[in-house]
């Protein structure tokens, strides 16, 4: 049968396969709008007889619109919803997968192509993908009230909640839980771990690319002044809800539009991203990498990122060029890096143009290194902890596309022939590729099942230094164990451990948290 008994009531799926079952745009929280706006979620309201399932809800407010995903219309209001993947509920009691999306704090949701569960669910899986607030409405700070920060988290707790109480009607165990994440949703991951309110919700964590650090109050606050200066209101509580999420939404990219254009903006002049979890020392006591050992929730985590982030944001457009020595300089400046960083990366690729230069050194900067000291963080303070990183490389007419931001992604998900992730991995996928997906597939599955994807686990004292045998490389080729490799034809070069190990090299010691706003 299609039909499911949650808390509030039934629902009915649809089978997206002879053996899965989707279930699409179940409210786990009550509309976040009106006395509610800015608040805490709160639980959703029970509804009688079947509730149809078979498309994705509502978006919450936005103004990307993503290649095969829904657009947010103004007056959606039933946004916090999510949805479930599944073999039926005779299934048994199976892993769960909860799936955070990224997209800067401020576009994406749930119903993106590529976070369809079908192949996850084939691995053994049951896979939930949720919504939560973004932009102002998620993690916009509104001084002088009682409204939280870091109410997008405060959705995602909301969602596992709902997990805990209803998976187990979708043929899922509530009591073997991964949360997983890409991106921004890899950095909520990481919150996660430390959030008292979201202890005992999860059991594993996985973390790709995650981005951070998360930001102090004070720099939240300068946020909202500048929000609420572009809508016409009041930074207060006042005029912040007298605004529609439009407004703010409107006025939210009029501010990264000037910060880009303003080369006195500083950090934030080169991709400004307005939004993020707030270390208000309450829902959020502190950075990942900051807080201390019995902070930390006791589940095995694992991590991945690729080798060349940033390569996506110079490919859409969404990053400054940086084509001068003198521009590369004031990138260095602007983010407080240490004067020996630059010359360290010219030196490691001495015959790499300025471009090339910022791209890995921002990429390294914002995910990689980030990524790299939370898993070596997570293993420091006893627990047990993987890492890799995603290298598959592909040449094709237009030229090389690399091992970029979100690259990984449709890999883990075993969604390689949605045509609209065609750009992500430069065209229809080939035999290696599909092969690559099945092993990344499988690590996934295993990992939520047992808490070990099929290599070692970084050492206690949690150094990733060197690759040896504690970090897994995911490339195309013959080395299905995972190790470095030549690639194929359809590969661009083969990842060089060594160099990796120098770029980590030219970072130790320098303070994280000094070098971003």
């Amino acid at each position: 049968m299609d039909l499911f008994q949650t808390v509030n009531g039934r629902v009915r799926g649809r089978r997206t396969a002879p053996d899965v079952v989707a279930v699409l745009g179940i409210p786990y929280a009550a509309p976040p709008f009106g006395a509610d706006r800015f608040n805490a979620p709160r639980p959703a309201t029970p509804w009688q007889g079947v509730r149809e399932c078979a498309g994705f809800g509502p978006i919450v407010p936005q103004s990307a619109e993503l290649p095969g995903s829904p657009a947010w219309s103004p007056g959606d209001e039933d946004v916090l919803n999510l949805n479930v993947w599944t073999a039926g509920n005779a299934a048994g009691k199976r892993p769960v997968l909860v799936w955070i999306h990224g997209g800067a704090y401020t576009f994406g949701s749930s119903a993106q192509p590529d976070f369809d569960g079908t192949a996850l669910v084939r691995a053994g899986l049951v896979v939930v993908t949720l919504n939560y607030r973004l932009g102002f409405e998620g993690f916009g700070h509104i001084p002088g009230s009682d409204r939280p920060d870091n109410r997008g988290l405060l959705d995602q707790i909301a969602a596992l909640e709902w997990v805990r109480d209803n998976i187990a009607a979708f043929g899922g165990d509530p009591a073997n839980v991964t949360v997983a994440g890409q991106s921004a949703g890899a950095a909520s991951v990481a919150c996660l771990t430390v959030m008292e309110r979201a202890r005992g919700l999860f059991h594993r964590a996985v973390a790709h690319s995650a981005v951070g650090p998360v930001y102090p109050r004070q720099l939240a606050a300068d946020t909202t002044r500048l929000v609420a200066d572009a809508a016409g209101v009041p930074a207060t509580a006042d005029g912040l809800t007298a605004a529609s999420p439009y407004d703010l939404v409107h006025a939210s990219d009029q501010v990264v539009a000037r910060l880009r254009e303003d080369p006195a903006a500083g950090a934030r002049h080169y991709d400004p991203v307005l939004y993020g979890p707030v270390a208000d020392g309450e829902s959020l006591p502190a950075d990942p990498l900051a807080a201390d050992a019995a902070d930390r929730a006791d589940v095995d985590l694992l991590v991945c990122h690729t080798t060349e982030e940033y390569w996506l944001m110079d490919a859409v457009g969404s990053s400054k060029k940086i084509t001068t020595d003198g521009q590369l300089d004031a990138f260095a400046r602007d983010f407080g890096l240490p004067d020996d960083l630059v010359p360290a990366y010219r030196a490691l690729l001495p015959d790499a143009p300025v471009l090339d230069l910022y791209l890995a050194i921002y990429g390294d900067m914002s995910f990689a290194e980030y990524s790299s000291r939370l898993a070596e963080r997570h293993a420091g303070a006893g627990r047990r902890t993987y890492l890799s990183r995603f290298a598959r490389r592909r040449v094709t007419e237009s030229g090389v596309v690399h091992p970029w931001h979100c690259a990984d992604v449709p890999f883990v998900f075993g969604t390689l022939d949605v045509p609209e992730l065609a750009f992500l991995i430069g065209g229809p996928p080939s035999a290696e590729d599909h092969e690559l997906s099945r092993r990344m597939v499988r690590a996934w599955a295993d990992f939520a099942a047992t808490g070990d994807p099929g290599w070692q686990p970084l050492d206690a004292d949690g150094d990733a230094g060197g690759e040896a045998d504690t970090v897994r490389i995911w490339g195309t080729g013959d080395a299905h164990d995972g190790d470095a490799h030549d690639g194929d034809a359809h590969d661009a070069g083969a990842y060089d451990a060594s160099a990796h190990d120098a770029f980590r090299a030219a970072w130790r010691g320098v303070d994280y948290r000094a070098v971003h706003p």
